[in-house]
């Protein structure tokens, strides 16, 4: 397990990272997590107290990685950009476990779902998180729908959670 003290950072203007919240994870840390490997992959452990899990690591190309904070685990920890954490984790290979309601949905639109076996499992993990984290049914079946609309249309997660 690699155990470390972090600042939580923010990206100013940084392309599709722009805005995000994250723990840089410098290239000696990264050696000792998962010697050798320069693309992502998924950690667990826990930042704080708070357990994370299937959290994807992203390299930034000069051998650093970042650990993207989303707001969950932000509003969980009751921190912002600029104030330090206690970071405790290792490689986690589990199986990624996609919506079952989701993935029943996508049986009535093969377009839909052609696109969504498509995309990287870092992606639907996207989609499933999104939909399962919803607090009232009502609300995963809307997330649902839009979730297969745009995936009909061609959107990314991100123009598609903005689809009316």
């Amino acid at each position: 397990m690699l155990t470390f003290d972090a600042k939580i950072n923010r990206f100013q203007e940084k392309g599709e990272k722009t805005g995000w919240t994250y723990i840089e994870i410098r290239p000696d840390q990264a050696e000792i997590l998962n010697p050798g490997i320069k693309k992502s992959y998924r950690v667990k452990g826990f930042i704080e107290n708070i357990a994370i899990k299937q959290i994807a690591v992203r390299p930034m190309g000069d051998d650093s990685f970042i650990l993207p904070l989303n707001g969950k685990i932000r509003k969980e920890l009751k921190k912002t950009a600029g104030q330090k954490v206690k970071v405790a984790i290792v490689i986690d290979n589990s199986e990624i476990i996609i919506s079952p309601l989701l993935l029943e949905s996508l049986e009535d639109d093969p377009d839909a779902k052609a696109k969504f076996e498509k995309l990287p499992p870092s992606h639907q993990k996207y989609y499933s998180r999104w939909i399962e984290d919803a607090k009232t049914e009502a609300t995963k079946v809307k997330r649902i729908v839009k979730a297969i609309k745009g995936l009909s249309m061609g959107l990314d997660f991100g123009a598609m959670t903005k689809l009316d």
